[in-house]
């Protein structure tokens, strides 16, 4: 995944992760927290940022995190955390976000940004900056039409939607600034474990889609009462099996964390995390 890399001039640069979706609720902050953690886990410095400053999902789970090892005298591993509360205007953020960026590349391997589910510039910019873009996508045609647009009777793609266009222009900044490119990773979140019209409809879609605007396709995480449970706790399925945790494994559990193994893989994560 290119988790050290150098700019032109030799100096070691981070690699930025960015989790993007303009749709709420695709599960982008869980994927946040289970990768920072998953990379903390590795003996990888990481850092994160949350640009979701309306929900701020990952601060709170960060603070959550905090809380609850402090209680049980626990080392849990964490990032280096950055909540990007809104400022005076659109102009400071940015550069806000410039100079986390900066810190950030002298002080950490990896850089993750958890972004919101809304079309801003300063959402862009943050794109801009993605050696890896993942966007998570609830298995659904109401979720995939934030990546592209069907036609209902042939179930066709008749276009791109403005998601779409907007990564694809954030791909194209990217390479005019520093010649390189993003990998683009697009998870499908909640499938069915039947085998649906839908889920093969769905498959058919996405995967004539990644062949026209450049994404690869993963398998992701499933629907499961235990992430929320987590959440409490700031705990993730990497955490489980420390002891003075206090939680039960479940089969549920296991099943879970088989899914987050086979993601991680999909997205070439290091193998030394241990879960």
């Amino acid at each position: 995944m290119g988790l050290e890399q150098d700019d032109e001039g030799g100096a070691r640069r981070a690699c930025v992760i960015v989790i993007g979706n303009q749709k709420g609720g695709s599960g982008k902050s869980t994927v946040a927290m289970h990768l920072v953690v998953s990379l903390a886990r590795a003996g990888l410095r990481t850092g994160s940022i949350d640009l979701d400053a309306g929900q701020a999902t990952l601060t709170r789970y960060l603070e959550n995190r905090r809380a609850f090892a402090e209680k049980r005298g626990l080392d849990l591993p964490s990032p280096e955390h950055v909540p990007m509360v809104p400022g005076t205007s659109l102009e400071a953020d940015i550069r806000r976000l410039e100079h986390s960026m900066l810190a950030f590349h002298e002080e950490v391997d990896v850089v993750v940004i958890d972004t919101p589910g809304s079309d801003t510039a300063l959402n862009r910019a943050a794109h801009a900056l993605a050696d890896v873009l993942i966007t998570p996508l609830n298995d659904s045609f109401i979720d995939l039409d934030v990546m592209a647009r069907i036609d209902g009777d042939s179930m066709t793609i008749t276009g791109p939607s403005p998601y779409a266009a907007a990564v694809w222009e954030a791909k194209q900044a990217r390479a005019r600034r520093d010649g390189t490119s993003m990998r683009w990773i697009v998870m499908r979140n909640r499938l069915s474990h039947l085998d649906a019209r839908n889920k093969r409809d769905m498959e058919d879609a996405l995967n004539d889609l990644s062949r026209r605007i450049g994404f690869s396709v993963v398998p992701g995480l499933g629907e499961r009462v235990i992430y929320r449970e987590l959440f409490l706790n700031g705990l993730t399925l990497l955490d489980l099996k420390d002891k003075g945790t206090g939680v039960d494994i479940s089969m549920s559990h296991v099943a879970a964390r088989q899914e987050l193994r086979a993601l991680l893989a999909a997205i070439g994560m290091p193998k030394s995390i241990g879960l």
